[in-house]
């Protein structure tokens, strides 16, 4: 349930809707936007009570109206919020057509290779560049990724390039390291950590969501809705590929479908990556094709100035001249379908 304020709403007169949803047992969320208030019942509302609160509800002063979500994810319905999210930030603009690219390497390993995939991700028309300072590994033996150390080396390449920067997270502790950061990122196998996800929606920072590999769309768009509870509306769903029937060719499937129908059921902007999905960099440009093809707001791509020699992920990761290849073709893609270039 979703209930509208008029412009004339005072504080107290907010506090009195808030009131009768706590006394009916029911969490109440204050979301402020623009020049008017909306209050989110955030909880599961009972049957035999959805329509007697809104009567009442609907009879205190200053309550525009009421709406009823239908979907357990409230606050990233598009029932509840009609218009597409737009996210700005740091003078990048995600979700207002479009289409974003963020690039760089899968880990962070030296000064001399963050340097030269700024470089590259500077010239492929990137806003953001990508670099992995945690890294989850599925063996205890592989490169666990630089820390802190690396996250400065990130901040610091980036920079140099006139560029933002986003940096995976995997616990509170590391939200905390990556003060600098300007955009979190909720790996796939952390989409249900909700700790982690109230933590980053209490950064205050835009949060980049990956889906699991065996998440359905409603279980992603409910750890997105752990995010928004936290007053952060900053939160951009990506596509990174589920769980393949084969697996002789790609590391994972593309759900290329996800795309038009998280944009169907949300308004938070969706993004592809196409580099885990494919697992090999000779597949990943076509997928990111198809990905701006239906609809998707932006990409996040793997770039490496040596991926033979990188340290995690080498063989999907793009080298400077074929990414430059894939943004063009991007440019072109998005042109086709009416989008801005």
């Amino acid at each position: 349930m979703i209930i509208a304020m008029s412009a004339r709403a005072t504080e107290a007169e907010i506090a009195a809707v808030t009131g009768v949803i706590s006394q009916a047992g029911l969490n109440a969320i204050v979301l402020p936007g623009g020049d008017r208030v909306a209050i989110g019942v955030a909880s599961a509302i009972p049957h035999d009570l959805r329509e007697p609160l809104a009567e009442q509800i609907s009879g205190l002063p200053e309550v525009d109206h009421v709406a009823h979500v239908s979907r357990p994810y409230k606050l990233a319905s598009r029932e509840f919020h009609s218009a597409d999210t737009v996210i700005e930030h740091k003078g990048v603009t995600i979700g207002a057509g479009e289409v974003v690219i963020f690039a760089g390497p899968c880990a962070v390993e030296t000064p001399e290779q963050m340097a030269a995939a700024a470089k590259a991700v500077k010239a492929g028309g990137a806003k953001v560049m990508r670099g992995g300072a945690f890294k989850p590994r599925t063996s205890p033996y592989s490169f666990q990724g630089m820390g802190e150390e690396g996250v400065r080396l990130l901040v610091d390449a980036a920079r140099s390039e006139g560029l933002l920067t986003i940096c995976e997270v995997l616990d509170e502790y590391d939200v905390g390291v990556c003060g600098e950061i300007d955009f979190l990122q909720v790996g796939a196998r952390n989409m249900q950590n909700y700790r982690l996800l109230t933590a980053v929606g209490r950064s205050g920072k835009p949060v980049l969501l990956k889906r699991g590999p065996s998440a359905t769309i409603d279980e992603w768009l409910l750890s997105a809705e752990y995010i928004l509870c936290q007053d952060n509306p900053n939160v951009i769903l990506c596509e990174r590929g589920m769980h393949p029937i084969d697996r002789t060719y790609t590391r994972y499937t593309l759900d290329v479908s996800a795309v038009p129908v998280a944009r169907r059921l949300s308004h938070l902007p969706v993004f592809v990556d196409p580099s885990h999905a494919a697992g090999d960099w000779k597949y990943v440009s076509a997928l990111a094709l198809a990905g701006v093809a239906a609809g998707a707001d932006g990409l996040i791509v793997e770039v490496h100035p040596d991926p033979a020699h990188a340290r995690c992920d080498g063989p999907q990761a793009l080298k400077p001249d074929v990414f430059l290849r894939l943004a063009e073709d991007v440019r072109r893609v998005a042109g086709a379908v009416g989008r801005p270039r």
